[in-house]
């Protein structure tokens, strides 16, 4: 007769510079079954001094995410879509515990992420060729306008459907050379920290991505009011939440945008990859150049 053997759950982290620490608070929060309520993890609660690591992270690793080119980062992309494939049924498993899908919808939803990262993943060397321009003036010069990446970007993430949207918006910032710190789904955060993992076996820089648990209401006013972030995307639908951003990002005039969509299907249709939504995260810059004799 095979011994009872204690079950060994996951721990679940917070994913800052490339590394799994446990936030500096020391408080967990905990998740639960969608359906059945039964116990699946503690997580954790992260708080202003994790938030303000994860920026610190962002900043650093911007000079070199942004340096790269953009083939690098097509590959690194493409590169993270391989992983998540080969964990295709872990995260199935994951969401339809974490959120009460079926396992099949919550592979849809899995195989959807894997074909969206693919998707931008094609747009780093194609997004500044379709949106940059040269224009015409009335001097013998050369005037070029092209897209920049904007920086450091803060992202709240929407809670359905919580690991095909993040991937989406996660992809579409970092695709043209930002650094984003998450705050990831507050009804279920567990595939965002299983969504590190696969980053950070996945030639992804350290700091590149930086993933926060916690409740979104403590942590949206800190990041907002960081000087250090460039911009924010705000994708929770809640419109007291984006009313916040817009009011603690006056103070460094960063960019605020909703990327809400009106219904979780939403995510699955055209305007979740539409491209036209990196421009929210870049910067145009234009230049002049004398023309030769």
């Amino acid at each position: 007769m095979t011994p009872a053997r204690l079950k060994v759950l996951k721990t679940y982290k917070l994913y800052i510079g490339g590394k799994f620490p446990r936030t500096e608070s020391g408080r967990t929060m905990t998740a639960r079954h969608a359906i059945t309520g039964e116990h699946l993890a503690h997580y954790c609660h992260a708080s202003r001094k994790d938030l303000r690591d994860a920026v610190t992270a962002a900043r650093s690793a911007l000079p070199g995410w942004s340096g790269a080119t953009a083939y690098l980062k097509g590959q690194i992309l493409y590169r993270a879509a391989e992983i998540i494939e080969g964990r295709a049924a872990s995260f199935s498993a994951e969401i339809a515990d974490n959120t009460g899908q079926s396992r099949a919808s919550a592979r849809v939803e899995v195989e959807s992420a894997i074909d969206r990262l693919v998707h931008f993943a094609g747009w780093t060397d194609k997004y500044a060729q379709v949106f940059s321009s040269v224009n015409p003036v009335a001097s013998s010069h050369f005037n070029f306008t092209f897209p920049e990446p904007v920086g450091v970007v803060g992202l709240l993430a929407p809670d359905e459907p919580s690991f095909l949207a993040l991937v989406s918006l996660v992809a579409q910032i970092i695709l043209s050379g930002n650094t984003v710190v998450v705050i990831a789904s507050e009804t279920a955060p567990l595939p965002a920290v299983s969504l590190g993992e696969a980053l950070a076996t996945s030639d992804l820089p350290g700091g590149v991505v930086n993933l926060l648990t916690g409740s979104r209401a403590e942590l949206a006013p800190w990041l907002a009011d960081h000087r250090d972030v460039n911009a924010i995307i705000d994708a929770s639908g809640n419109v007291n939440l984006f009313a916040t951003l817009r009011t603690g990002a006056g103070k460094n005039l960063k960019r605020v945008h909703s990327h809400a969509l009106a219904a979780p299907a939403e995510w699955y249709a055209d305007l979740a990859r539409d491209p036209y939504r990196i421009l929210d995260t870049v910067e145009f810059k234009t230049v002049w150049h004398p023309m030769g004799v």
